[in-house]
């Protein structure tokens, strides 16, 4: 079989394996919308509170909002209270028409975690399982639902296999492993040896995905080739770099890729702007895509003077008159 090729999770049949993962603050219908066009299999939402959606919070509920080109994806979820998370999984269906829901089982922030929620699943199999069987129960099997765990705790306490048995025994139909533990947070290395362990774990019961450390084509392919996982989620690697999937696939089936010019890029960058105004509006979005812009400029000549500039920009004007020279 190919590395690059389709992926079945329960009755969703996916034409590619490149994901972008549910990244916080990040991963918005503007975002995922470039990502699309980038060449991603498969989007997710950045993880949605259950107990601030059932509170009725519309700024929870516009973050499940499908992108413009999107033809399927993925809502995340998270929360510590198995029935509020059963509400929760009941209104994503009502709101949206999402093609799966993923549990978050593996954030490391302490806010997260204090709600019972992100890596504290990891850490409580038997919690994970009551909360993951209830999202099942509430989506009467009209989506996927799935888990994103972690290797463990720390160190000392590595729980993925005990995290993955629940979420099989439950009857999710994929799992996502960051094998980081939460004491690493985002440092450190992704040890890809628990994800392979993981996959034969799995042993084909269902399919498993490998998130953590692929910024680059070959590195998703070394991913894929020496732990067998059947996709890559690509995060960090993504920002700024939304062709990132194309190349990929290229690189997969060719053993090469084409670089993307940085005006190409950059344009990426300007759709992205104007689809984050349309939803936020100009002066919101244009601050947010600070960061945003920031990314985008890796490798550009003089994007020390560049970035001075994307960062005090407050109009689409503003960015317009940054980019010019690279936009001309």
């Amino acid at each position: 079989m190919s590395l690059y090729h389709s992926v079945q999770i329960g009755s969703l049949k996916l034409y590619g394996n490149l994901f972008l993962a549910p990244v916080a603050g990040y991963s918005d219908r503007a975002f995922r919308s470039v990502c699309v066009r980038g060449g991603a299999s498969f989007c997710y939402t950045e993880m949605v509170s259950m107990e601030a959606l059932t509170r009725g919070s519309d700024k929870t509920a516009n973050l499940m909002r499908r992108a413009p080109n999107e033809k399927a994806y993925a809502v995340q979820i998270f929360g510590g209270n198995p029935e509020v998370m059963e509400k929760g999984a009941r209104m994503v269906l009502e709101r949206t028409n999402c093609e799966l829901i993923d549990i978050n089982c593996g954030c490391p922030v302490p806010k997260i975690i204090k709600s019972g929620a992100g890596s504290e699943l990891t850490r409580n199999p038997e919690k994970l399982y009551k909360i993951a069987s209830a999202v099942i129960k509430a989506v009467e099997g009209k989506v996927p639902v799935t888990v994103k765990i972690r290797s463990g705790w720390d160190a000392q306490n590595l729980t993925w296999k005990e995290a993955a048995a629940a979420a099989i025994d439950a009857g999710c139909a994929a799992i996502t492993i960051h094998p980081r533990t939460r004491a690493q947070g985002y440092e450190g290395k992704a040890d890809w040896s628990i994800l392979r362990e993981l996959v034969q774990f799995a042993d084909g019961r269902v399919p498993i995905f490998g998130s953590g450390d692929a910024f680059s084509p070959p590195e998703a392919k070394a991913m894929l080739e020496q732990t067998g996982c059947d996709a890559v989620m690509f995060a960090r690697g993504a920002m700024g770099r939304p062709f990132i999937f194309r190349q990929t696939r290229q690189y997969l089936e060719t053993g090469a890729f084409d670089e993307i010019p940085i005006k190409e890029s950059i344009e990426a960058g300007f759709d992205e702007l104007d689809i984050l105004a349309g939803d936020i509006g100009e002066k919101q979005a244009c601050l947010e895509m600070r960061k945003r812009f920031c990314a985008y400029c890796k490798g550009v000549a003089g994007v020390g003077e560049l970035r001075r500039r994307v960062v005090q920009a407050e109009t689409r004007a503003d960015y317009q008159a940054a980019f010019a020279e690279i936009l001309a």
